[in-house]
C-alpha cells in the first residue's frame, strides 16, 4: 500500500477515545485494571460455556481474545518505541479464538492471565517518554500516535465488558 492510501487517525479511534471519555493514557489503564479487579468470579462461573446465540464466543474466549490482542498490540507499540522500521501485520482475530483453547483453561486462570498482561502494558506505556508516546505509528492500513494504541487496549477492554454486561450476564441461573 502506498502511503498516500494510509489513513491517518481511524475512524475507530473515534470510538477509541469514546469509551475512554477522554482519560488520560496511565489513568485508563489504571482504571481498567481497577475493572479485572472488580470481575464477580461466582457469576461467570455460573455462566460457565453458555453463549447468548449460537456460534458465538464463550466468555472465556472473550478474555483469552483480550490477553491475545493486549499481546499484539503491545509487540506493535514496542516496534514502533523501538524504532525498529518493520511494518506490523493484521491478524485474524476469528482463526485465533478457535483456536485458543480457552474454553480448556478456568475462567481464575483467565482473569488472573489478563489481570498480569495489563499491569506488564501499564509498566510498559509508563516507561515510554512524551517523545515516544507522541510518535507516529504508521500500519499497514492506517497512522496513529504511540499513546493510542494504549487507548486501544483499555477500549478493546471497555467494549467487550459491556458485551459480556449485555449479553452474557442475562443467563446467569442463580
Amino acid at each position: 500500500m502506498e502511503k498516500t492510501e494510509t489513513k491517518k487517525n481511524p475512524a475507530f479511534l473515534e470510538y477509541v477515545y469514546q469509551l475512554n471519555q477522554g482519560t488520560e493514557l496511565t489513568e485508563a489503564l489504571k482504571s481498567s485494571l481497577n475493572d479485572i479487579e472488580n470481575i464477580d468470579i461466582d457469576q461467570l462461573k455460573r455462566i460457565g460455556l453458555k453463549t447468548y446465540e449460537k456460534d458465538k464466543w464463550t466468555i472465556h474466549t472473550i478474555l483469552q481474545h483480550l490477553i491475545d490482542w493486549e499481546r499484539i498490540w503491545c509487540f506493535r507499540a514496542i516496534l514502533f518505541a523501538r524504532d525498529e522500521g518493520s511494518t506490523p501485520e493484521a491478524h485474524d482475530q476469528e482463526i485465533m479464538g478457535s483456536n485458543s483453547n480457552a474454553d480448556k483453561l478456568s475462567i481464575e486462570h483467565l482473569i488472573n492471565e489478563l489481570r498480569i498482561v495489563r499491569q506488564s502494558t501499564l509498566l510498559m506505556f509508563e516507561s515510554f517518554n512524551k517523545d515516544i508516546l507522541e510518535k507516529n505509528c504508521e500500519f499497514f492500513e492506517y497512522e496513529m500516535p504511540l499513546f493510542a494504541i494504549g487507548l486501544t487496549i483499555t477500549a478493546h477492554q471497555i467494549h467487550h465488558f459491556n458485551i459480556i454486561k449485555e449479553r452474557y450476564l442475562p443467563l446467569d441461573v442463580k
